[in-house]
């Protein structure tokens, strides 16, 4: 992976803080940043729902340097923001069935630990904060593809979250001069992603099944439909944002603008793992929205970004990152 260079500029000019560096989707951009040659990657985590385990490879690299720290407060984000140049703010508590189990956490991180980010950044004068937006935000809205100036009204705590969070950079963008990029990710999968916890995504979840053939539940009747986005379009639209030349606020979807059905890809997962379990549904889970399909056309447009990867192909090699992990666990 990360073979291809999504920026022009030489990274060795440039140090990053990615917070939530330790998870998933922070720990695949500091595997891009290392690779082509970044000056400096701090990861701020405070291992919550991160792991060690995902950045044990870096640990050794003389650009890298791991902060365990909370976002909740501003005194470890000041400290942690110091020097950088841009910051890459992955750090949230996600999931929508946790956010209605304790929305108060959710919005300690999402919510207070994001400003904190935000008023950091801005204070030590870093040149942008990417950070991680989210497809929830379009909510109960029902038109198809999701348009970034389109949205409905939130469905979980999680969403509001994730929305406060475009009020508040659009607010630091218009009152403070500090121009940061929201990207609104639609259920990004691959390599690194928690396959363990009870709020694993469905991805993972497939592919352990498939692999161990093991039991197989679908929440609802799995015709509600999805946007599955590999990792790598995810890592290629924050670098492309991180050197984009926008001088205010924006937000853009992150997504391949495809979709499947559940029970397409569990169809698909099937066949990949060679798996003979059948499936099972369960009740649909509060806060889903029904059907979700992205239009890219803005993150196109004014980013460059144009998604490689189709579910299928990134299908292939998530696979192959979890039979690895598999054997591994076996041995």
């Amino acid at each position: 992976m990360y073979q291809e260079a999504y920026h022009h500029e030489h990274l060795s000019n440039y140090s990053f803080l990615i917070t939530g560096g330790a998870g998933f989707i922070g720990s695949n951009l500091v595997g891009y940043l290392l690779k082509h040659n970044a000056k400096k990657v701090r990861v701020l985590d405070n291992l919550a729902t991160g792991f060690k385990h995902n950045i044990a490879e870096f640990e050794s690299h003389p650009n890298f340097e791991f902060v365990l720290g909370d976002i909740r407060d501003l005194e470890t984000c000041t400290t942690a923001v110091a020097g950088m140049d841009f910051v890459l703010h992955q750090a949230a508590l996600g999931s929508v069935p946790r956010s209605f189990n304790d929305p108060i956490s959710s919005n300690e991180v999402n919510i207070a630990g994001f400003l904190n980010m935000l008023v950091a950044s801005r204070d030590a004068g870093v040149k942008r904060m990417i950070y991680a937006a989210s497809s929830s935000t379009y909510g109960d809205s029902k038109a198809l593809p999701k348009q970034e100036e389109i949205i409905g009204k939130p469905l979980s705590p999680y969403a509001i979250t994730k929305y406060v969070n475009e009020l508040y950079a659009d607010n630091f963008s218009t009152n403070f001069d500090f121009h940061s990029v929201g990207l609104r990710y639609f259920n990004v999968f691959g390599p690194k992603q928690n396959v363990k916890g009870a709020y694993a995504a469905v991805i993972p979840l497939f592919f352990n099944a498939g692999i161990h053939n093991t039991k197989v539940t679908i929440n609802g009747d799995g015709n509600q439909t999805r946007d599955f986005t590999f990792v790598e379009n995810v890592i290629q639209a924050n670098i492309k944002a991180v050197f984009s030349e926008i001088t205010k606020h924006e937000v853009f979807n992150v997504a391949v603008g495809d979709r499947i059905s559940v029970n397409d890809l569990w169809n698909n997962i099937k066949e990949i793992t060679k798996s003979t379990v059948e499936v099972s549904h369960g009740e649909s889970r509060i806060g889903d929205v029904r059907d979700s399909l992205a239009d890219i056309t803005k993150a196109k447009t004014l980013l460059g970004y144009n998604p490689k990867y189709t579910v299928r192909d990134g299908l292939a090699i998530t696979y192959d990152f979890f039979k690895k992990q598999a054997e591994a666990n076996d041995e």
